[in-house]
């Protein structure tokens, strides 16, 4: 089954940065200038899709001119300015160029992020010039960004683990100014999204989500500061994007598909900016994960195809795997059992490859467990539940006991596949040992999944350790 490619249109010169708006977002993250921009024209009755992808594509320059909609929200937001004031070309000095497409239209939910019209790969340029001839780091503010990084983290491992918070993210660290970063800062920033991924891997993301967001802020904040190599800045902007697509991941798991989605298009634009291909490579897979679980399945495809497309060329077999995984997510989502079955026969030959230098830190979770549960997805997708049930079981077995928030994943997988195949009792167990996780799993996914299975059950009441498992369930405490 062909999918329609969008291809980029041609730009006859770079676009200009525009710092002026780019001053205006101040210490906001994009996602977070993007919100204030949704709430704005809300107040004044005004309706815009503006996302973290919109803002970069503003503050790079490409859109020299914002729709009237767009316009009123801003003089809202900025009272006493005027467009020129914010960076933005007159209205007459645009007027009538490239009429066939709006040059601000953000991606609309229908439309997948692949190539979208008025894009211009390669003109993408850093927030701000670095100074080649400065070679020092202030070490008063790389103490600061160390701590405001470390603190943080100790606050999301105390509210993972269900303990009282004693540690909280220090906001004046965060909120004075960074001239100078070095190596110190951006190691920090890599541990923090490693730390990130570590306590996701063992609690999930209900807890953590929004303790995630200090760190993030901190990460954008960094990239406004000069920098002593160019090095260093590129360390910086990927840490950045890797943290944006983690905190993503926590929304989308949590359920908050719209911030989720924000996250994504904020590394996105950030691997765009800087020419990242492993960056983007990842930006797209978790954008066709999201696009698959948010109803959007032609998204996820066309996603998924980008994701391989930028991802070939770094020679990482496994990465290319799990992309055909997402891409087969994708065509079970729209009933295409033969584009599935194909996905998922490139995804197993690619995987059996074995690993490589070149594969990504960010996928230490992508195993034969993992491989075997996005496989177990796809069949109960396509209502297949025999196929699915044996596929999550092996996952829940063949999982490393460290990604406990995995095994409960897949065993919830599997208890809803058995029930749905019309095995109940097999079923009930099944979730009983995801109830015996959730102690220390906090994932609305895998709740989601668990009411499923309980709806599926309830006429099999008396069917062996059903009623039990319908009791326990409907003790658990709901999350609002």
């Amino acid at each position: 089954m062909a999918s329609s490619m969008v291809t980029p249109s041609q730009s006859p010169r770079p676009p200009q940065p525009n710092l002026a708006f780019r001053q205006l977002r101040g210490r906001r993250s994009p996602a977070e200038f993007a919100a204030a921009v949704r709430r704005a024209a809300r107040e004044i009755g005004e309706r815009v899709s503006c996302d973290a992808r919109y803002v970069g594509r503003v503050e790079a320059g490409e859109i020299r001119c914002p729709n009237y909609a767009y316009e009123r929200v801003f003089l809202h937001m900025f009272p006493g300015r005027t467009l020129t004031d914010l960076g933005f070309a007159p209205r007459s000095s645009v007027r009538g160029r490239r009429a066939h497409v709006p040059e601000d239209a953000p991606p609309s939910r229908a439309t997948p992020l692949v190539g979208t019209a008025g894009e211009t790969p390669g003109a993408y340029e850093p927030y701000e010039a670095q100074n080649p001839y400065e070679t020092h780091d202030n070490h008063e503010e790389s103490d600061v960004l160390r701590r405001a990084f470390m603190t943080s983290g100790g606050a999301t491992m105390a509210a993972a683990s269900l303990s009282p918070l004693t540690l909280a993210f220090d906001v004046s660290a965060a909120e004075r100014p960074v001239r100078r970063v070095g190596t110190s800062e951006a190691g920090a920033l890599e541990e923090a999204v490693r730390r990130i991924r570590l306590l996701d891997d063992r609690h999930g993301a209900d807890g953590l989500y929004r303790r995630a967001a200090a760190p993030l802020r901190a990460a954008y904040a960094l990239l406004d500061a000069d920098t002593t190599r160019q090095t260093t800045a590129e360390r910086l902007h990927s840490g950045a994007g890797e943290l944006a697509i983690s905190v993503g991941w926590l929304a989308h798991d949590s359920g908050r598909f719209d911030d989720a989605r924000s996250h994504y298009a904020e590394a996105l634009a950030t691997a765009r900016m800087t020419g990242d291909p492993g960056l983007e490579a990842h930006a797209f897979c978790n954008t066709a994960f999201l696009a698959r679980d948010a109803g959007r399945p032609r998204e996820a495809v066309r996603a998924a195809q980008a994701a391989q497309r930028v991802g070939r060329p770094l020679g990482s077999a496994r990465l290319m795997s799990l992309l055909a995984l997402r891409e087969a997510g994708g065509w079970a989502a729209l009933a295409d059992r033969t584009g599935c079955e194909q996905a998922l026969a490139r995804a197993q030959a690619l995987f059996e490859r074995g690993r490589s230098d070149a594969d990504p830190e960010w996928m230490s979770f992508y195993g034969e467990a993992e491989l075997e549960g996005l496989e177990a997805q796809c069949w109960s997708t396509l209502g297949d539940w025999r196929r699915a049930a044996r596929h999550a079981g092996r996952a829940a077995q063949l999982q490393d006991p460290h990604f406990t928030r995995n095994i409960a994943l897949y065993t919830a997988e599997l208890a809803d596949d058995l029930a749905r195949g019309g095995h109940p009792d097999e079923a009930a167990a099944a979730g009983m040992r995801v109830l015996d996780l959730l102690d220390e799993v906090q994932s609305s996914r895998i709740q989601t999944m668990l009411a499923g299975t309980a709806r599926v059950l309830l006429p099999h009441r008396r069917a062996s350790g059903v009623s039990t498992f319908l009791e326990r369930h409907a003790s658990l405490p709901r999350t609002a």
